[in-house]
Formats: structure tokens, sequence, C-alpha cells
């Protein structure tokens, strides 16, 4: 008898190390096709490195003068700002056009001397607003998929927001602007509602900045490393006049939600864009964004649609965010995203694709806003968690060079197995429509290499807050976000062996 119980000790044991092995074999490495150079599909870069430097230390220049010996300086560059703007505003011009960097000049070199006085903030944010306004305009008879014209875009667009945001930076809490700013009530006769201080048209898009680590890969990972992490449809009842959020989660795939589930999710930044009034489709039917959000809100409540982690925004079986808008509209004869998101650097093609990502042209949610089709509506950016977007900017940018330079998203191998169960479980619960801590449509081992991810992003945000503790100790002001890159490097080369 007791022989008989060893031997099927013996034999369970056997069974669950083999069972433990089998479940240890790990997942094929996915096939990335190479990027097909093109002359639109490369990463940009500034190459301005010297340039930050001089803004930097022109700012300490400026701290030290005093606003009273500056002020005359910075009301002659914001009236030649505003003489530029005019210029766009009243004539059309290409993208190569002249005025436009000088624009681009005009706005850098403004952000030191309005940070030092602060009274001229104000104007100097409006003037960017206008700009933003005026060069989506233009943009309407521009070719969206030309590279220049891409580039053109990016720079002011983003280089714009980019220096408004490094003054707020700087400005003591008290004196800051409001997070909310409204850039142009683009008309619109479909349902609307009131929303924190902004009347929100059925068919709206909003576009917003997680707080999670992945939301600031979403955001940065892009040709044109963006602000933008997700993508939500607003539809509004014609007889309530009530609103509802449509939106495709990573854990619970599509869904509508009310405002206050909307913003349950740490939101850091929030856009509203808006269909143009003039597009021959909308003069046709004006009710058709509000059409649009009602198929969709529809569809999601008659089916449940899983989240696409491969990205593929040509098939509506499964849906990541940008294509809640993509799908709505497109089915009216609306394609958005006229020009494409690419991601062609080798080492975050191979990091998104571990995260289940197969398609890398694609429909990024920061490439929006460079829609001729669109304007932007309204933008609020919360002066409270604005430094902690820039951090994890600065950490996951660092992150992503190391990505160029070969590094890879690991996982303890004895992990799999109970990932791979907890999986299962996961997959059950999924049957009945229920959230899993592994969400569905993604693998166990993509999910340890996730938290591999998120753990190491967490320890370099940690070591740049402790830099920017010493920086701020010094020097008496937020550093850069140059500079919280070169910490972020320098978090990494402590923490990595390369």
């Amino acid at each position: 008898m007791k022989s008989k119980i060893v031997k099927i000790t013996g034999i369970s044991i056997a069974v669950l190390i083999s069972v433990f092995f089998i479940l240890a074999i790990p997942e094929p490495t996915p096939v990335i096709p190479a990027a097909e150079p093109t002359s639109i599909a490369k990463p940009f870069a500034w190459n301005q490195d010297v340039f930050w430097d001089s803004l930097e230390s022109e700012f300490f220049a400026a701290m030290k003068a005093g606003c009273v010996i500056i002020m005359y300086r910075a009301d002659y560059n914001l009236f030649l700002l505003e003489k530029l703007i005019e210029q766009i505003e009243t004539r059309q011009i290409e993208p190569e056009a002249t005025e436009l960097r000088q624009i681009e000049n005009q706005i850098f070199i403004l952000g030191p001397l309005v940070a030092e006085c602060d009274g001229k903030v104000p104007r100097y944010l409006h003037l960017i607003a206008r700009m933003r306004t005026a060069l989506k305009r233009q943009s309407e008879k521009w070719d969206i998929n030309d590279r220049l014209t891409r580039e053109t875009l990016y720079r002011l667009l983003y280089g714009g927001r980019a220096a408004a945001e490094e003054v707020i930076l700087q400005i003591h809490a008290i004196r800051r602007p409001p997070a909310l700013q409204i850039d142009n009530d683009e008309h619109s006769s479909t349902p609307a509602s009131n929303f924190l201080g902004v009347k929100i048209h059925s068919g709206d898009i909003f576009v917003s900045r997680g707080g999670a680590p992945t939301s600031a890969l979403i955001a940065r990972g892009n040709d044109f490393p963006g602000n933008f992490s997700h993508i939500a449809l607003a539809f509004v009842d014609s007889s309530t006049k009530s609103l509802k959020i449509i939106e495709s989660h990573i854990e619970r795939g599509v869904e509508i939600s009310t405002p206050e589930d909307y913003f349950q999710d740490k939101k850091l930044r929030i856009m509203v864009l808006r269909l143009r009034s003039n597009l021959p489709s909308l003069v046709e039917d004006p009710l058709l964004p509000h059409r649009a959000a009602a198929a969709m809100l529809n569809r999601v409540k008659s089916e449940h649609i899983p989240y696409d982690f491969s990205m593929d925004y040509n098939d509506t079986t499964k849906i990541f965010c940008s294509e809640v808008a993509s799908t709505a509209y497109r089915k009216f004869g609306i394609n958005l995203w006229l020009g494409l998101s690419h991601i062609s650097a080798p080492g975050l093609r191979r990091w998104l694709a571990d995260f289940g990502v197969r398609h890398f042209e694609t429909q990024e949610p920061s490439d929006l806003e460079y829609d001729p089709q669109l304007c932007v509506v309204a933008e609020w950016r919360d002066p409270e968690t604005l430094f902690k977007d820039h951090i994890d900017n600065a950490a996951t940018e660092a992150m992503l060079e190391m990505a160029e330079r070969g590094f890879v998203l690991d996982y303890k191998w004895y992990m799999l197995p109970a990932a791979r169960i907890l999986k299962a479980y996961c997959w059950t619960l999924n049957l009945f429509h229920k959230e899993g801590q592994i969400p569905e449509g993604m693998s166990a081992a993509s999910a340890l290499k996730h938290e591999f991810y998120a753990a190491l992003h967490a320890k370099v945000v940690d070591d740049v807050q402790r830099q920017v503790n010493i920086y701020h100790r010094y020097r008496r002001i937020n550093p850069p976000s140059w500079e919280l890159l070169r910490m972020a490097r320098t978090s990494l080369q402590t923490q990595i062996s390369y």
C-alpha cells in the first residue's frame, strides 16, 4: 500500500513538472515586417539641442534681469508674432512658407521672456491658439500625406503646445492660466450638451492622455511623438441632451460611459475636435455627425466589441480606441486620419509587437489633430498634473532610445505557467462579459512583458522626480523637457547594463 502511494505521488509530481514545463514554453517571436522606407514614414527629429539649451540660458538671464528690464523686448516680440499670424490668417500660403518658420521661432524665443513676465502669458497663449486655428484652415488645401506638410503641422501644432506648456510650468501655481482654453466654437447642427464649460456636440471627438505608463508609450510611440493616447466619441441625446461617451478600453473593449465614468480613468489632458462645418458631406447632411455617433452607440448596445491589440483599423470586428471614431464616420463616407500614422523605428516596432501590435501603419490618437477635416474646439490642461505628463514623456523617450539600441522587454521564464493559468481563468470571465486581470485579447506573455515595462517606467519616473527636486532646489525653476530627458537617460544608465 505504501509503495502504491509513493508511486502515485511520484507520477503526480512528474505530471505537475511536465505541465509546468509545457506551460513554460515561450511564445514564438512575432514576425515583424521591416518598415518600408518612404518619404513620409520615418521618425521626426528636431535636432535642435543647442537651441533648447540657449532657451534655458535665456530664461536664467531673464530671471536675473527681471521683467521691468525685458518687458519691452517681450512686447516687441509679441507684436512681431501677431503680425506674422495675421499674414497666415488673411492669405493662402504653402507649407514651406518662410512666415511659418518665423512664427515657430518667435513662439520659442518668446517662451523665456513671457515666463518671467507672467502678465504677458495670456496674450502669448491667445496668439498660439490663433496660430493653431489659422494653420488648421491653411492645411485644408495642403496634401496631408506630403512629408513637408506633416513636418510643418507637427512643428507648429505640437511645438506651439510644447512651448506654451514650458511657460505654464514655470509660472507660480497661483498665477497659472485656467486649465480650459477655448479655441474655435465651430458651428454644428447636432444636439449639444455642456461639459466642463464647453458646449459638446453629438459627433465631437475627445482626444485625451491617460496617466498609465502605456498611455505615455501610445502617445510617444510614433514617427511624430505626440501628447495624446486615447480617442472617444461623443453622443448627445436629442431629447434629454444627456452626454454619453463611446470609447474602447484595453481591459473591457468598447463601452458607453457617462462623463463621470470617463473621468474616473485619470486624464492628464483632453482636447475636443469637431468636423469642419464646410465639409461637403456636412453641407449636404448637417446631422451626419449625430447619425454616426448614434450608429456606433446602437452597435455597442447590441454586441460586445473586444479591444483590437493588433491596431488593424480595417478590421472592425475588434476595435481599438481610434477606431471608435474612424469606424463610426467611415460608415457615413468620411475617412478620418487622412494622414495615417507610421511606426517605423525597429526597436519600437519590436516592443509594440510584444504587446500584440501587428499593424504599424495605423491610426494613432495624437495624429488626429493634424487631420485638416477637423477643428480644435477646446483643450484642458490640468496644471497640477501637467508636469507628470512631461516626466512620463521623458521616461518613455529614454526607454524608446534604449529599445533602438536593442534592449528587449523580458520576464522571468518561470512566471509564464502561472500567467497562463491566470489567463485561462480570465478567458472564462470574459465568456460571461466580466473583466479579468489579463485583458481580453492579450496573451499571458504579453501581460508579463507589460508588467516589466510598467515597473521599469515607474522606477525611471521616481528617479527623475528625485532629480527634479534637486534641480528645483538649486535653480528655483522646473527643469524643461530636454532636461527631463537627460535625467531619464541618466536614470536608465544606472539601472540597466547595456
